[in-house]
């Protein structure tokens, strides 16, 4: 066989589960210290309005997890007629307390209630999501008090994968609050949660208004997509070589799919996040990380 007609090597897997599993042995020996130390349980209060099925699984995954890891869990659960003064009480008093020191508002919110002014509600330091504006603007100034779920996994599975962004082109497929922005904004940092090869990245992102939208793809060193649709990104929107990740995660009659079309893709890509096993559980795992980091600052202050 001939150099030009060997096929193509199927991409690395990059295992999120695996990595998110390392994460979260670390925290559990962090949350035992604080615990024997200091008499500091971390403490995440979820809050769950209406019977969103999804939500329900969510919700039900952090509370496994935050038992594995010693970290206390308590779940307010409110009926879908919920209005935003209810929801806004709830928050006063779970912000008062100081024996919760992370709380978690499942998204998607029933129509009715304005999501925005919920998540604003939310104080600072107890904002284990990094949705509050304080927040975001430590972000993007490069003095995070804590960072986002999902894109903190992402910098995670690529620094622990050896995966450096220093230097390279890094293009982020859509402009959500929760990942692509932040995700914008941490790369282009002068140092990461892994330090400077986990940012220093020439950062573009793409979205909906994006023209001709393959030929930014295909400049990419390391592909992150988050626009949730189904198998979007194929092998033409991918630069050989390149290192994909998926953060899609969309449910079909025949399962669960990312953002990118996995078959196609790893056959192009050097590296590539399956779905599902992937981000997800890496998003859980910094949740945990932000909770034990909201517990050691109120033992610090």
């Amino acid at each position: 066989m001939t150099e030009s007609t060997k096929k193509p090597m199927p991409a690395r897997l990059l295992d999120g589960k695996a990595i998110a599993l390392q994460i979260r042995q670390e925290i559990a020996l962090e949350v035992e210290t604080l615990i024997r130390d200091r008499g500091i349980v971390p403490c995440l209060a979820a809050i769950l309005v209406g019977d969103d099925p999804a939500s329900q699984v969510y919700v039900r995954n952090k509370e496994i997890a935050c038992e594995k890891a010693g970290i206390q869990s308590r779940l307010f659960r409110m009926p879908a007629s919920t209005t935003t003064s209810e929801l806004l009480a709830l928050l006063r008093q779970l912000n008062d307390d100081q024996k919760i020191h992370g709380i978690l508002v499942q998204l998607p919110l029933p129509s009715q209630i304005h999501e925005r002014e919920i998540l604003d509600a939310v104080h600072p330091t107890k904002d284990v999501d990094a949705f509050a504006p304080e927040n975001v603007g430590l972000i993007s100034q490069g003095r995070p008090r804590y960072l986002p779920c999902t894109p903190h996994g992402v910098a995670q599975l690529l620094g622990r994968c050896g995966i450096e962004t220093v230097g390279k082109e890094v293009v982020v497929v859509g402009r959500s609050d929760i990942v692509g922005k932040p995700l914008v904004s941490m790369f282009l940092q002068r140092t990461g949660p892994l330090g400077s090869s986990n940012a220093n990245a020439t950062v573009t992102c793409c979205h909906s208004q994006s023209k001709d939208l393959s030929s930014i793809t295909r400049r990419a060193d390391i592909l992150i997509v988050a626009i949730g649709k189904a198998n979007f990104v194929t092998a033409d929107m991918v630069r050989p070589g390149a290192v994909v990740i998926d953060v899609g995660i969309n449910r079909l009659n025949d399962g669960i799919v990312g953002d990118v079309d996995f078959d196609q893709v790893s056959q192009v890509a050097s590296a590539i996040t399956p779905v599902p096993g992937g981000i997800g559980p890496l998003t859980i795992a910094m949740l945990l990380r932000n909770t034990l980091t909201a517990a050691q600052a109120s033992a610090n202050g």
